[in-house]
């Protein structure tokens, strides 16, 4: 069953990222969404759990930050979603998998276009690193912010990863 977003706690604080605006969404003490378009009707707020998230993003971006330790939630989707999404945690930093892998480790080995369709609606992009998977062929493959931002976020992590070696 779905859930959907009912607690109207929810606030976002903004981060300017290599990608563009990001705008993070809590509830309560959660990180529950990061967007790229300013959300509505959710009031802005700086909290020392946004700080923290956004220091993480930045260290991500600037410093190759492999690990985020920001509490985070899913206050939607479906049971099979939710079992894509933390699969994600498998996919290391400057690393990519393919569909066919994600759906493997679920242990539905034939999913993988269920596979898919569960990443373009991943509410928590970058920290459940959906940028990661690409196609069996080696190809990109689809991205619910565009083939430019994940082409961007594998660039940053390729290249961080390099200059550390």
């Amino acid at each position: 069953m779905k859930q959907s977003r009912s607690d109207h706690s929810e606030y976002y604080d903004s981060l300017k990222s290599p990608i563009g605006a990001l705008y993070l969404i809590f509830a309560q003490s959660a990180l529950i969404g990061i967007i790229f378009e300013k959300p509505s009707g959710i009031t802005p707020r700086q909290t020392k759990v946004s700080v923290r998230a956004k220091k993480e993003l930045e260290e991500y971006f600037t410093a190759g930050r492999t690990e985020f330790m920001v509490k985070t939630s899913f206050v939607e989707g479906t049971e099979f979603e939710r079992e894509v999404w933390e699969a994600l945690r498998g996919v290391h930093y400057g690393e990519t998998k393919t569909y066919k892998w994600i759906a493997e480790r679920i242990g539905k080995p034939h999913a993988f276009r269920a596979v898919g369709n569960a990443l373009g609606k991943n509410p928590i992009p970058i920290i459940f690193p959906c940028h990661r998977i690409i196609e069996s062929d080696g190809s990109i493959g689809g991205y619910s912010s565009g083939i430019d931002i994940k082409r961007r976020l594998l660039e940053i992590e390729y290249y961080t990863k390099l200059s550390k070696t």
